[in-house]
């Protein structure tokens, strides 16, 4: 006991610098350029950052572009992840763990390069550029093209995020649903997605702050051509290199406000998901130990 008091103190003062540091990292890393952004953007009063914003034409259609690309990439992987969740996690097939790999691959690709790939594949010069011409479709340094890159990017989030609680769940309700008559819709509506709905919640939250805050891909496929294809994270970028600092950050602080809100919506939903996890675990353990009770009644 002795000697582990003595531990636990000598631990004290160690345990304090790390607190100390990991806080000045944090600070310094994060809060005093995010507190800078805002500083600057509002320098000159509410009304010179609203004008900055609503009297640019530019930067009007760079936010406008930018809430509109962006919950379409969502739709997609959210559409998306639920079905490859639930065939990864519900079925045994060969080649699975390559398409669980395979997930992974906007995480490790640069997303200049992702950019590049779908130039090269919907370009005018690209393996699908004649027949787009043919049918006058145009993806590249248009709306599809954002699209397009977006959802690659923010691919793996939703899948991600629900592919471990399915697994952890498990099919005995689903199964238990089906063999009472429920069809497939039923079993999704009332079975799956009550038991998902705050990692689904989360992947979404995720894969929407990473969608919002996209440049390289974007920046490929766009062309970056002003009240046209720039996005807010574009649109920043552009005013800063033309010396406009004050409408540079005014944006800046637009994306930055979405991301503080995602950040408490992302707390939330992990909340959310503790608790759920904790009850999941006091029903199993109540549930075996129901089990383990009959057991010992039987043998009796």
């Amino acid at each position: 006991m002795a000697h582990t008091r003595r531990s636990t103190d000598h631990s004290k003062p160690l345990a304090t610098l790390l607190v100390a540091a990991a806080v000045a990292v944090v600070g310094l890393l994060i809060v005093v350029p995010l507190a800078s952004v805002f500083y600057e953007a509002f320098a000159r009063g509410a009304g010179q950052w609203w004008k900055a914003l609503a009297d640019d034409p530019d930067t009007r259609h760079a936010i406008w572009l930018s809430l509109t690309v962006a919950p379409v990439a969502v739709a997609i992987n959210t559409v998306f992840g639920i079905a490859a969740a639930w065939l990864v996690a519900r079925f045994r097939f060969p080649g699975r763990s390559l398409l669980i790999s395979l997930f992974d691959v906007p995480f490790s690709v640069s997303p200049v390069v992702a950019g590049l790939a779908l130039v090269l594949i919907f370009g005018r010069q690209g393996v699908l550029g004649p027949a787009l011409a043919w049918l006058d479709w145009k993806v590249i340094f248009a709306w599809p093209g954002l699209v397009l890159a977006t959802t690659f990017v923010t691919l793996p989030l939703v899948v991600r995020e629900l592919l471990p609680v399915m697994e952890s769940i498990g099919p005995e309700e689903e199964m238990a649903a089906v063999s009472l008559g429920a069809s497939g819709w039923q079993v999704f509506w009332r079975v799956t997605l009550p038991n998902i709905r705050w990692a689904l919640l989360h992947g979404i939250v995720l894969a929407n702050a990473r969608a919002m805050g996209e440049f390289g891909a974007v920046y490929v496929v766009s062309g970056h051509i002003a009240g046209a294809t720039d996005t807010m994270p574009l649109r920043v970028e552009k005013l800063f290199q033309e010396y406009r600092q004050p409408a540079s950050m005014a944006v800046a602080s637009v994306l930055a406000g979405l991301a503080l809100i995602t950040l408490v919506a992302k707390f939330i939903i992990e909340r959310r998901l503790e608790a759920e996890a904790r009850d999941l675990e006091a029903n199993r353990s109540q549930t075996d130990s129901l089990d383990h009770t009959k057991v010992e009644g039987g043998v009796a």
